[in-house]
């Protein structure tokens, strides 16, 4: 429910999509911002620059890369917003801004094209060859994704995509403009990939309701919940042992600590299923601080 819906505001029962005429416009801005899934907005544009600034990239630099990666990822969350409007509100999605009729179509397609026109100029500040990478990765990671391959056995594909073209992006905007060392490519593409399964896992069963079938819906619920962590745990790995040299402590402890929430995970065989999807959760954001950990050595 959205948080007007409690605050007494009454959203009356709407069309499939809504016109957005009637509602105040004070109404929109809070609505437009639930739609752009900003949790994972703000995680991703967070990661990368820190991920900046541990590759040496200046300060300004490095919020200039966020403000590239936060408009490329608001650009992809409407856009994914309004390709499902018609499967939101088919399965009764309350929480999708759209579907509840707190918001057009239109509005939401309209916010995805001009974050995707802002992030052209946010990502040339870090020069041609890095803005070219990273607005391939937000165009065959996510758009290609909501507009194409959502629904077939490659919807792991742009996931890997958009994952592996930040740390490009990252070190391309350096004065020497590197690319990336292949573990930085590689181990962020496979925690794309995990990355879809922990995202798709909870909206399985609406997603096959409605006809989407991505390789996740294929797969199934149960083989999901146990392949994800297997995939983040192997994302850590390639982060832990690809770099030259030793980890060090702080890396070795979080590889540690990764492989017991990975293993805690797979030996509860009853009780409460959520186990395997909450350690993806925890193995992902320690292979995100080895990579953070690492930054000096991506370039």
């Amino acid at each position: 429910m959205s948080p007007h819906g409690r605050s007494g505001h009454y959203l009356a029962p709407v069309s499939l999509y809504p016109s957005a005429t009637s509602l105040r416009a004070t109404h929109r801005l809070p609505a437009l911002l639930r739609a752009s899934h900003p949790e994972a907005s703000v995680a991703v544009t967070v990661f990368v620059t820190a991920l900046a600034l541990s590759a040496g990239r200046a300060t300004a630099g490095s919020l200039g890369v966020g403000a590239a990666v936060l408009a490329g990822q608001l650009s992809v969350g409407w856009c994914n917003d309004a390709v499902d409007a018609r499967r939101d509100t088919a399965v009764g999605r309350r929480d999708k801004p759209v579907a509840a009729g707190a918001l057009a179509r239109r509005v939401v397609w309209g916010a995805a094209a001009a974050a995707l026109a802002l992030c052209v100029p946010l990502s040339l500040l870090g020069g041609v060859t890095a803005a070219t990478v990273h607005l391939a990765g937000v165009l065959a990671g996510g758009w290609a994704y909501n507009l194409l391959l959502k629904g077939t056995v490659l919807s792991p594909l742009p996931y890997a995509l958009g994952f592996a073209s930040l740390p490009a992006f990252v070190t391309l905007g350096l004065p020497s403009q590197p690319w990336p060392a292949w573990w930085a490519t590689v181990g962020s593409a496979v925690l794309g990939v995990g990355a879809h399964l922990v995202n798709v896992l909870p909206d399985i069963e609406d997603d096959l309701t409605t006809g989407v079938r991505g390789l996740p819906q294929r797969l199934g619920p149960t083989a999901c919940r146990w392949l994800a962590p297997a995939l983040m745990l192997t994302a850590l790995g390639v982060l832990t042992v690809g770099p030259p040299g030793t980890a060090g402590a702080a890396g070795w402890a979080v590889a540690a600590v990764a492989g017991c929430a990975a293993v805690a995970a797979t030996a509860v065989r009853h009780g409460d299923r959520r186990w395997p999807f909450r350690a993806a959760i925890a193995v992902a954001g320690l292979a995100v601080v080895q990579l953070l950990l690492r930054g000096a050595d991506i370039a």
